[in-house]
């Protein structure tokens, strides 16, 4: 244990240059004292770190030296191959580049290891596309994906909502979200604003977006620098912009019956939904089902949802949500022939 924390030591050195002992000890998940007492015993098995006081002091290696330690455990081994599945990087242009370095690494293992990192790509296939999808077109991923690898600007034409747009934007990074990438990026015009003014609301202009690569018509990788911001966090920026989506979307909230094929049929109309149904209290209903408030994106939406699921769902409210169910229920059933629904 304490020979990996050593090596672990060394490493963090090695790659991130001059650490705090307090940043180190945080790092190693150990005290600041215990620190201490791994910087010697290294100090003593030839390992030339040393110490510099002050504010901006800490520990570091001397410059130029580097550890010939380049074995992997078993586990390491297989965890890199793992991080190599070929789809995703074949799709951003990597995939002979992951290839070649699989290789590699095989080639630097011990003939007894081979198998077993060898293992995990042979016995574990990713498939992020959801049943009954195709995955989608994305014809600009690579040339994105390269400005995003290089940190340089990106002129693309964007197809929104409103209709096609020419932005330029600074690339921060890319997410593969059930079958489909997105591009999380922040607009140089308004980037440059923030940087002359000092606002609130400049500030607040300059913020990250999403872009979904497939609505990208053109793209073009431009020679200008894209600065990244210090602080920017993509897995952190990632999981706020879903809880924000979320709460912005759900405008109106639903309270139904069902039965629990059809709480089986609501979980499975996102995870919002699903949520509400495992909040909700056991049935004290002679028929067994159960009432749960689910929230809505609206009225129309809800109505095509729930449609779907019934009559294992029964709205009680609102009564706009309910009447829309009936209307549509008194349609189709004119169509097949079934006459008028009594309008209860």
């Amino acid at each position: 244990m304490r020979a990996s924390r050593l090596l672990s030591l060394q490493m963090l050195l090695e790659t991130r240059g001059r650490m705090s002992a307090q940043a180190l000890s945080e790092a190693l998940e150990v005290s600041v004292r215990t620190l201490y007492r791994d910087v010697d015993q290294l100090s003593a098995a030839g390992v030339p770190i040393y110490a510099e006081r002050g504010r901006n002091g800490g520990f570091a290696l001397l410059p130029g030296w580097k550890t010939t330690l380049t074995g992997l455990t078993p586990g390491e081994a297989q965890a890199v191959f793992l991080a190599g599945l070929p789809g995703p990087a074949r799709d951003l242009g990597l995939g002979g580049d992951v290839e070649g370095a699989q290789l590699k690494l095989l080639a630097a293992l011990p003939a007894a290891w081979r198998d077993d990192a060898q293992r995990v790509s042979a016995r574990l296939h990713l498939d992020p596309v959801d049943w009954y999808r195709e995955s989608e077109p994305t014809p600009h991923l690579a040339t994105v994906a390269a400005a995003v690898w290089s940190g340089h600007q990106i002129r693309m034409q964007y197809e929104s909502w409103t209709g096609t747009v020419e932005r330029t934007v600074i690339p921060l990074g890319l997410v593969l979200k059930a079958g489909a990438w997105y591009l999380v990026a922040q607009s140089a015009e308004t980037a440059q604003h923030s940087k002359h003014s000092r606002t609130a609301a400049g500030a607040a202009t300059a913020g990250p977006r999403t872009y979904r690569v497939a609505n990208i018509r053109a793209s073009q990788v431009l020679p200008t620098p894209a600065r990244r911001p210090a602080r920017f966090d993509l897995p952190r920026y990632w999981a706020a912009s879903i809880a924000r989506f979320e709460s912005e979307i759900f405008t109106g909230e639903a309270t139904v019956l069902a039965t629990a094929a059809g709480l089986k049929g609501l979980r499975a109309l996102g995870s919002a939904v699903a949520r509400a149904v495992a909040a909700a209290p056991p049935s004290r209903r002679q028929d067994g089902r159960v009432a749960v408030r689910i929230p809505i994106e609206s009225v129309k939406h809800a109505c095509g949802q729930l449609m779907r699921l019934s009559p294992q769902v029964e709205v009680l409210r609102p009564a706009a949500l309910r009447r829309a169910l009936m209307q549509r229920l008194q349609a189709t059933a004119a169509l097949y022939g079934l006459g008028v629904l009594s309008n209860r």
